[in-house]
């Protein structure tokens, strides 16, 4: 039985745009399992020059797209908008998302609901100028707190941060746009991920590191942001951006993937990137570093393998029989396609706001009497 067609407003960092953020593809994913199962999606975006030049999605058809200045458009074009709608969500890292936030729990009817896509980053700022897009005042505003990080955090949010309600929506992946395909693999290992501070020892040490010492193997890098003055050996190849689009050959011209999470992350925990999911559903073995609650994701060993060191990468990628990588592949695909898609997804969000919205009409109930 389907649920009611809901009004669904989203202020997200990006839809239109995938250039140097995972963002898009998440929200691309979410809204248009929403919009199949019924639901009016309308995504609000800052028009932001970083994106308004690189946008490889600017009228998807299952989603409004409106774009705004700055919040004092916002405030004057979205008001009955955001008071007339079933749901407003607002995520991490929009462009002024305190004032946002604050107009957003002021003037919506139906739910409102922040959803995290940094959780980690997000918390570890909290109260620094850093964080632009959330205060602690605003998350006990908030009726819902979605979370890209499972586990523990969620009681913190709710316990010591004041959240009404904290739940788990992790990232995810289509489906349709991410499966195997019969490609000879270019790439002994590659790696897809903007560069970060925090993450590039890793990648250092896992990959180029393992491409120093083996200079037989072909590696790869994909990425936006990395320094100029980066210098990358013979035997790996770095470019600066893949549309979505080629994301799936990408993944499949692999023998394995490198998962490499950022700090914040793994002190978390149960924090699972979409690129783990996109190689995943491709049938490509990944090959991450270890944090609490990736054995939740993906069965360690038999669907994912964990590397500390270039020593272990390179046994993997020397070591590991062609039919035995082929079945971790299969394996990770299996558990993705049963647990992770973004049709899961859509469906945990519209349980969540489907319990947020009775929860809130019960109190409703007993402040009226």
């Amino acid at each position: 039985m389907k649920p009611e067609p809901l009004q669904i407003v989203i202020c997200g960092l990006s839809i239109t745009s995938s250039w140097g953020n995972g963002h898009a593809t998440t929200y691309r994913a979410l809204a248009r399992e929403l919009n199949e199962n019924g639901h009016e999606v309308i995504f609000l975006e800052c028009d932001r020059p970083w994106y308004a030049e690189n946008r490889d999605l600017p009228n998807p058809s299952y989603a409004q797209v409106r774009l705004y200045s700055g919040i004092d458009e916002f405030r004057d074009r979205f008001a009955q908008t955001i008071a007339q709608a079933d749901v407003v969500i607002v995520g991490s890292y929009v462009n002024d998302g305190i004032a946002i936030g604050r107009f957003v729990t002021e003037t919506a009817q139906g739910v409102t609901a922040f959803y995290d896509i940094d959780t980690p980053v997000t918390l570890s700022k909290l109260g620094t100028p850093a964080n632009e897009y959330l205060s602690r005042d605003l998350i006990p505003r908030y009726d819902l707190y979605l979370s890209f990080t499972g586990g523990p955090i969620l009681d913190v949010i709710e316990q010591r941060l004041g959240s009404p309600r904290a739940r788990t929506l992790y990232c995810s992946v289509d489906p349709q746009h991410y499966y195997p395909e019969a490609i000879e693999p270019r790439w002994d290992l590659a790696y897809l991920g903007t560069y970060s501070d925090d993450r590039q020892p890793t990648v250092n040490e896992l990959l180029v590191g393992s491409a120093l010492e083996w200079r037989d193997g072909k590696f790869m890098v994909a990425g936006a942001q990395y320094p100029r003055e980066l210098s990358w050996p013979a035997n790996v190849t770095h470019v600066s951006h893949l549309p979505p689009h080629t994301h799936r050959r990408f993944y499949n011209e692999q023998r394995f993937a490198l998962n490499v999470t950022r700090q914040d992350m793994i002190r978390a925990g149960y924090s699972p990137s979409v690129r783990l999911f996109e190689a995943a559903a491709c049938g490509t073995p990944i090959i991450s570093d270890k944090w609490s609650g990736l054995n939740t994701i993906f069965k360690i060993g038999t669907e994912i393998l964990v590397a500390q060191n270039r020593r272990e990468v390179l046994m993997l990628l020397r070591d590991i029989p062609e039919s035995h990588r082929r079945r971790i592949g299969e394996a990770a695909r299996r558990r993705v396609l049963s647990e992770h898609t973004a049709r899961h997804r859509a469906l945990e969000l519209e349980r969540h706001l489907l319990e947020t919205r009775n929860a809130m009409t019960k109190r409703s109930v007993i402040y009226a009497h």
